[in-house]
């Protein structure tokens, strides 16, 4: 095993320049890509793949929203067992754990979906999925800094959102292509049936391969510890957490800025699936694989790479209100595909897009805000609970989206999203105010 793949003393570390001309034959490049498409993965198949696959069986908007939006609680609540992570065996163990559990997971959809009680049965999987996907995430993270000088860190970071955003294609691009071809051969339960049986062989191959490929980190010697002891740091850093300055505007911004996005993206992919008689386009799976994991995915891809880039030149302030408006006005272009329904795939695939990128530019703002509350003390823990908060702002939103569409409709329903980005406006708008009154006392 290469050296420069166990850190164990910070003094060693290679310079900056050594790690780039090193960096390519780094041991790093035989885990962290297939890392992080395997910390993707399961995300997206919990965010995504699980509505798709309800929607396209039958399953009303209201009760597929809710359930599916459940899903999102260990996301929540993650940080309560990080430290459990962190002090009971090492990560590489929790990784390949994880990795089988997820396999378990996938398996148990492919075995249950053709079942007559199918929807309560694979929710239980999913439920599987969710929590080792969040289990997963803390051990992969924490190895990731165990494994890596700063440096190799840092040059790394591109690396891994590639690849896992190339998760996002394989679950949003391939997997859902592959359960719509196959259902023009199989009936629509076999077909996902098969194309789980396929996730979960696929995950048995990430845990044989990652048990050798993961290097054996040297890490600090673990203190003994008690679940009281546990519980008391947890404690302390939750409260410090409540006790940072203007908290409540803070949880406030990382509840309502998605909270419009939060309801499109649970209903927008069924909008796509419904039939034009229901008030949807009628679009097949592989269709909405190609708008939404390839095109869509670009638009993303470029929409995050540029907001990163405004941010950095400019700062966050400068760019908080027209990254505010870009990740909420192309929401208009949902309410202008329900009232015309048009048939043609690329001014579909258009309004895709330009929702994609405007989402993927104003949502820079969001990540660089909760670097900004996570500075200080705890700061890896408080960044924990921030995306806790933020999977909570996806969570109750995403609960509700299903009731109001089948009330009044998908035109209802997008017409009633273009009002619901008032709450996102109004507390970016308070943050703005805050942060330059306090930019001005600095």
């Amino acid at each position: 095993m290469s050296n420069e793949s166990v850190v164990s003393n910070p003094t060693t570390a290679a310079s900056e320049s050594t790690v780039k001309k090193g960096v390519w034959l780094s041991a790093a490049w035989l885990w962290v890509p297939s890392l992080y498409f395997a910390e993707g993965v399961p995300n997206e198949v919990v965010m995504a793949l699980a509505g798709d696959m309800y929607a396209l069986l039958g399953i009303d908007n209201q009760t597929m929203a809710f359930y599916t939006s459940l899903l999102y609680l260990p996301w929540v609540i993650k940080p309560l067992w990080s430290p459990l992570v962190d002090v009971v065996g090492s990560q590489r163990t929790w990784i390949v754990g994880a990795q089988l559990a997820l396999a378990c997971g996938f398996l148990g959809v492919a075995l249950t979906v053709t079942t007559s009680w199918f929807f309560f049965a694979t929710l239980a999987c999913f439920w599987l999925i969710a929590i080792s996907s969040a289990t997963h995430d803390i051990a992969a993270d924490g190895f990731y800094m165990a494994g890596l000088s700063e440096e190799r860190q840092a040059w790394f970071l591109g690396i891994r959102s590639t690849f896992y955003r190339g998760a996002k294609f394989f679950v949003s691009g391939v997997l859902l292509a592959m359960a719509g071809g196959l259902a023009y051969r199989l009936p629509p339960a076999q077909a996902w049936a098969w194309t789980f049986a396929l996730a979960a062989a696929v995950y048995v191959a990430m845990a044989i391969y990652h048990a050798f490929a993961l290097p054996k980190v040297e890490q600090a010697a673990k203190p003994r510890v008690t679940f009281g002891g546990l519980g008391r740091e947890l404690s302390a850093t939750v409260i410090s957490f409540f006790q940072k300055d203007r908290i409540g505007l803070a949880l406030a911004f990382l509840l309502l800025y998605r909270f419009s996005e939060a309801q499109l993206g649970k209903i927008a992919r069924a909008f796509m699936f419904a039939d034009r008689v229901q008030g949807g386009l009628a679009l097949q799976p592989e269709e909405v694989a190609v708008i939404y994991g390839t095109f869509g995915l670009v638009m993303l891809t470029i929409g995050g790479i540029l907001g990163g880039i405004v941010i950095a030149k400019q700062g966050f302030r400068a760019w908080l209100i027209p990254m505010a408006i870009a990740i909420n006005l192309p929401n208009l272009c949902y309410l202008g595909l329900s009232w015309f329904q048009p048939s043609a795939s690329w001014l579909i695939g258009l309004a895709v897009s330009i929702e994609q990128l405007g989402y993927g530019f104003g949502f820079a703002a969001y990540l660089m805000y909760m670097l900004k509350i996570s500075r200080g003390m705890h700061e890896t823990a408080h960044y924990a609970l921030c995306t806790g908060f933020m999977a909570l702002g996806l969570m109750g939103p995403g609960m509700i989206s299903g009731v109001i569409s089948d009330a009044f409709g998908y035109n209802g329903f997008f017409f009633y999203i273009v009002l619901a980005t008032i709450p996102s406006f109004v507390v970016t708008w308070l943050v703005f105010v805050d942060e330059k009154k306090h930019e001005v006392a600095a």
